[in-house]
């Protein structure tokens, strides 16, 4: 059904279709809405034979959901920022012990400093933990994964997490299609656990595991993460002759069949990529991009037939690898080894800042002039920086970072007023 709706909204919708058995909510910005809306369907009976339980953490909301999962319920929570650093070990554990949870994160950026807006820090904190990744390109394709991700997760049994842009999706206001009950059950079937914790048939679930089998569990996630490889483009399809849309897949192109320079990125700026992508292709500028919605899985062999015959690369990053740089453009060189195409990292968006159409222009107009540096900042401040660092030279008991650049943009916007 179309409606005008919050993002959070229309995935908490999207989550009580999937018949949910225990739900563990725990609140935290830019998730909120999604666990108080689930709150409400619950509450009025709308999602029926399910145990809503509001935890006292993060680490409490995934060590329920663990439980939970492990007695043979279809299990869900979501989170955002801190919160799944909070839970990181037993996000972990999670995907050790093989249990299919899907967790909606809200992505959201990393203190110190404290700042609540998007960036992907946060789920690219946890992107070895064992968990599926997946991101939503938009509200409608975040409604849709979660559907995916319950079937994708209980196939494997493995944890799903459905990243969706904090603030930028999560409180945007868009037209969505929300399925019907009946085609959802059609696609995603009873949760049939492979384990579950039965008096009857007593087993160890988290024994300790010493050198001799510990390398062997390992590989087995890994495994697990090779098949989602072929299952999730599979899942796709079938998503699509159920309910009439192509939503999901490892990744989507966009004018690459014949582009020079291809832009890859994850998540909602892609939307705003497409738009200056139109404006360039408008003059007659070869150029495209790959969306990225699997993460982990990395899709290797799928982004090096995307990319093609392409003389250069660039990744949007919305998060940095601190000493090093982007984290996506790690695994793209991965998948273009053996080529020689030119690959530059470009971090934007961090803590929120805004990625407009003509900071992306400026920087894919340098690429194509094969002037953009291997790692640059977009937008990036430089006078604060060096202001910042004089100091630093000069004077030894400085104090924090963050309050002295902020002293200085207040006293700079001073004088410039």
């Amino acid at each position: 059904m179309l409606k005008q709706c919050e993002g959070s909204i229309a995935i908490a919708e999207a989550v009580a279709l999937c018949r949910p058995e225990v739900i563990c909510a725990y609140p935290i910005t830019p998730q909120t809405h999604i666990v108080e809306g689930l709150g409400l369907l619950v509450k009025s009976g709308k999602l029926s034979n399910c145990e809503y339980i509001n935890v006292e953490s993060e680490f409490a909301a995934m060590s329920v959901a663990i439980g939970a999962s492990a007695c043979g319920a279809r299990a869900y929570t979501a989170t955002a920022s801190q919160g799944i650093l909070y839970m990181a070990e037993a996000v972990y554990n999670a995907s050790g012990l093989g249990l299919p949870i899907v967790m909606t994160v809200g992505n959201r950026s990393i203190g110190a400093p404290i700042n609540i807006w998007n960036d992907h820090t946060d789920s690219m904190a946890l992107r070895d933990a064992g968990w599926i990744q997946l991101f939503a390109e938009n509200n409608q394709e975040a409604t849709d994964l979660h559907i995916q991700a319950f079937k994708l997760a209980e196939e494997l049994s493995v944890p799903v997490m459905v990243c969706v842009d904090g603030f930028i999706l999560t409180h945007a206001y868009e037209r969505v299609d929300v399925p019907e009950q009946s085609k959802v059950d059609a696609f995603l079937p009873p949760y049939e656990p492979r384990q579950v914790v039965d008096p009857d048939e007593p087993v160890t679930i988290g024994a300790m595991v010493g050198p001799e089998a510990f390398m062997e569990v390992r590989y087995l996630a890994h495994h697990k993460q090779m098949q989602a490889l072929e299952r999730i483009p599979q899942l796709a399809e079938e998503f699509r002759r159920v309910f009439g849309r192509a939503s999901g897949g490892l990744l989507h192109t966009y004018h690459t069949e014949d582009a020079e320079t291809v832009i890859v990125a994850l998540g909602s700026v892609n939307g705003t990529i497409k738009d200056v992508i139109d404006q360039m292709r408008a003059e007659g500028v070869k150029i495209g991009s790959v969306s990225l919605c699997s993460f982990r899985p990395f899709p290797t062999a799928a982004l090096h037939a995307a990319i093609g015959h392409a003389k250069r690369v660039v990744t949007i990053e919305k998060s940095l690898s601190v000493g090093i740089g982007g984290n996506v453009s790690h695994n793209l060189r991965m998948a273009l080894q053996g080529r020689d195409t030119k690959v530059s990292t470009v971090i934007a968006g961090l803590g929120g800042r805004a990625i407009t159409q003509t900071s992306l222009r400026k920087v894919f107009t340098r690429a194509i002039q094969d002037t953009l540096e291997p790692l640059s900042f977009m937008d990036l401040n430089t006078a604060v920086i060096n202001r910042q660092l004089e100091r630093e030279r000069v004077t030894r008991r400085t104090g924090p970072a963050a309050e002295a650049i902020l002293r200085d943009i207040g006293t700079m916007a001073a004088r410039v007023s």
